[in-house]
């Protein structure tokens, strides 16, 4: 079941252009300029999907999950989500949703959490059951009854970031978006995000929409990838078929018993710091530049690996958002 729709969404500002004017002539008559943010854009998402929707900064990809949530209203285009057009922000929409910014925060900073959480439950109208179940879910996923009690300006950023998650998910959304949510947070808190992302999804088979500069986030959440480059899709598939292992190269590490210098004709991608020689090859060329060092020279180990998955990611995205 398609849970998301969009169909050539575009948006555009109106920005203001520095000039020669001055005075009051600037004021009341500014020159403007339309710059588009994201320009017919088309793409849709199943329920229970993790997309990983990525790119570089200023691509579009906040613009588009403003628009998506109804934070924004699209220039043109169609937005469908859960059968709602998100703009028109009805209640019923609001409360099948969820928006998590990771430079945003919802929290009272001199209250406790559990306060906000309250409040959350008053504006959703959660009823007392649901509101006990709920909590006693998220607090065992995220990991929050030491924090809950606590002000909030007394936390860690990480057990901010698991609170602002959990207030954001009382009223169990169906379709979660999230803006980086684990922008600026240590290994040990991303990895908790990433977990309760996960497990949520498996025990509500609720559909998530994930932007995040951490390529880890992405690698580990999602199967499919939206990328955008200057406010276009560039591509949408799947990570495995974005990655394409049996075209990149590989890597070499060769343990030498002594520090003789390598070399390996044709190949220039060759560092060697003593004993250790790394050669980058193609995949077609490793097994020969692998043979020739085993006859040539006396090796302790060796090691054939491909890259690491972060840089092949990277450099495909990078290309992909270009072009």
């Amino acid at each position: 079941m398609t849970v998301i729709a969009v169909r050539e969404l575009s948006r555009h500002y109106r920005v203001r252009i520095s000039g020669q004017r001055r005075g009051l002539r600037r004021l009341l008559r500014p020159r403007l300029s339309t710059v588009p943010a994201v320009q017919d854009v088309s793409f849709s998402v199943g329920a229970g999907e993790i997309v990983g929707f990525v790119g570089p900064n200023g691509a579009g990809k906040t613009t588009v999950l403003k628009c998506l949530s109804g934070v924004l209203h699209p220039t043109s285009g169609a937005i469908d989500v859960l059968g709602f057009t998100p703009h028109q922000r009805q209640r019923d929409f609001l409360t099948r949703i969820t928006l998590v910014m990771g430079q945003r925060n919802q929290l009272l900073w001199d209250l406790p959490a559990w306060d906000s959480f309250l409040a959350n439950q008053a504006i959703y109208s959660i009823g007392a059951a649901d509101f006990r179940t709920t909590t006693d879910e998220l607090t065992e996923l995220l990991s929050l009854g030491s924090v809950l009690h606590k002000p909030v300006r007394q936390l860690s950023l990480g057990e901010r970031a698991r609170c602002e998650l959990a207030a954001a998910m009382l009223h169990r959304p169906a379709v979660l978006f999230l803006d980086e949510p684990t922008l600026g947070l240590d290994f040990d808190a991303q990895d908790a995000v990433r977990s309760f992302v996960r497990d949520y999804v498996r025990r509500h088979a609720a559909t998530v929409l994930l932007t995040s500069h951490y390529l880890d986030d992405i690698t580990s959440l999602a199967s499919r990838v939206l990328i955008i480059g200057s406010g276009r899709i560039a591509y949408d598939g799947a990570l495995g078929d974005l990655v394409g292992f049996e075209h990149e190269e590989r890597v070499l590490t060769v343990q030498l018993e002594t520090a003789e210098p390598v070399v390996v004709p044709g190949m220039d991608s060759l560092r060697q710091d003593g004993t250790t020689v790394v050669i980058r090859a193609s995949r077609a060329e490793a097994s020969a530049v692998a043979a020739h060092i085993l006859n040539h020279y006396p090796v302790r180990d060796i090691a054939i690996a491909g890259p690491p998955l972060d840089d092949v990611l990277r450099k495909k995205i990078t290309k992909a958002a270009r072009a």
